[in-house]
């Protein structure tokens, strides 16, 4: 590996501290050599597939332009919902209920609490498809989600209005992450444990043969490896234009946190769960006041495309109306409250939601891992074991729905 200069620098740190140490310049004697591995991306996905190579003895090098689960990054923010309820979908309500203790012992692991077991409640105006089939997919995993009727859904949870609901699904298990500061917990364990960090960015790789030796900084430093693994999120139609440019669709998406009144207590963990309303097919969801940060919601529909390098962050009076107006139905006594805060940030959809965990179709050790689709986050020690196991040969099946060749292109979401 050649001398980097400033634009690259090693993050080093001891433990699972939950904060990162401060970086310092990397050279070629830090690294000890080309890695095994080069992942490009410390977002979820990229910090725990680097994470599941070390475990397995591969020299990692985990690469992002900014730092892990960055402003920009779609792994970046405040919270993220973990549930196991989707549906016919028993892909991901596996990989969500294999992937709930690896997040417990991150979290137990942290100064901070990473996971909330606020439980989380989905309900529907009628007794749909996707209700039944996530009580007989959750039956078979021996998972304790109740069916709630309307009558039980008001006297459990007074603070909201179900007017117009007639089931709901509760999961005791699960509840919400704390996106940002996990992934930054987990690469200072990477980083502890032998891994290394290095902040720079990557250009987009030329295909050459039928593998890739090598990548280049933006300062035309190289990088050398056998394997690599493009996590990149937002990013990975930019670095691949050709092949993804027009199956994967970053869409801008805004999240808003209101103050609940001072000393109100129906708001937070323990009374209120992570939620989440099917209205029709029109998705809203929330958390309780985590952390003092505030009651978070959003509408959880695609919004307009977005660039992730120049789009702009500040939210719209459009949206914030909209779940204002939402909340004046469901949550009447939060509806007028005062804003804490507000967030833009993207999904990264493939065209059904899918996510996409692949070779490339020419360059035969470059791995892609994407398209988390606003629902990937939770998934993330599962797609990194998955993704370890595809590029060291350890993986049982193949799951077709995460292959290349699935990906359409042409926007028809299917995942919830």
């Amino acid at each position: 590996m050649a001398d980097m200069t400033r634009r690259s620098a090693l993050i080093a740190g001891a433990g699972a501290a939950g904060a990162l140490a401060a970086p310092g310049l990397l050279r070629a004697a830090s690294a000890g050599g080309p890695a095994d591995v080069i992942v490009v991306g410390a977002g979820v996905f990229g910090a725990w597939t680097a994470r599941r190579l070390q475990q397995l003895g591969r020299r990692v090098t985990l690469v992002d332009a900014w730092a892990p689960a960055h402003a920009r990054a779609s792994s970046g923010g405040e919270s993220r919902m973990t549930r196991a309820a989707y549906g016919p979908d028993e892909v991901y309500a596996r990989m969500a209920l294999e992937s709930l203790p690896e997040w417990k012992a991150l979290s137990a692991s942290a100064k901070l609490p990473l996971f909330h077991q606020t439980g989380v409640l989905f309900f529907f105006p009628t007794v749909e498809p996707y209700v039944e089939d996530s009580l007989k997919v959750h039956a078979k995993l021996g998972l304790p989600t109740a069916r709630l009727d309307n009558a039980e859904l008001s006297r459990r949870f007074p603070m909201i209005d179900f007017d117009g609901v007639e089931v709901g699904l509760f999961e005791p298990d699960f509840g919400v992450l704390m996106a940002r500061r996990a992934v930054q917990t987990l690469v200072v364990a990477l980083v502890a444990e032998g891994g290394t960090y290095v902040r720079a960015e990557i250009a987009p790789p030329a295909a050459s043969g039928d593998g890739l030796g090598y990548v280049l900084t933006g300062a035309g430093d190289r990088l050398d490896a056998s394997q690599f693994v493009f996590a990149c999120g937002p990013w990975l139609p930019k670095l691949f234009p050709a092949l993804l440019g027009s199956r994967i669709f970053p869409t801008r998406q805004e999240v808003f946190f209101l103050a609940p009144e001072a000393g109100d207590e129906r708001f937070t963990p323990g009374r209120l769960p992570a939620w989440a309303d099917f209205n029709g097919g029109d998705i809203y969801y929330g958390f309780p006041d985590l952390e003092g940060r505030g009651f978070k919601i959003a509408h959880d529909a695609h919004g307009p495309a977005t660039d992730p390098d120049v789009g702009d962050r500040a939210f719209s009076a459009d949206a914030l109306a909209d779940v204002r107006a939402f909340m004046a139905r469901r949550f009447p006594a939060l509806a007028g409250r005062p804003l804490n805060e507000a967030r833009v940030c993207q999904y990264e959809n493939s065209a059904n939601g899918d996510l996409l965990i692949d070779f490339h179709p020419e360059l035969k050790n470059v791995l892609f891992v994407g398209a988390g689709s606003g629902h990937g986050f939770k998934h993330g020690p599962a797609v990194g074991g998955y993704a370890a196991a595809l590029l060291t040969g350890g993986l049982e099946r193949v799951e077709p729905r995460f292959s290349l060749a699935s990906k359409g292109q042409t926007a028809k979401r299917e995942v919830h």
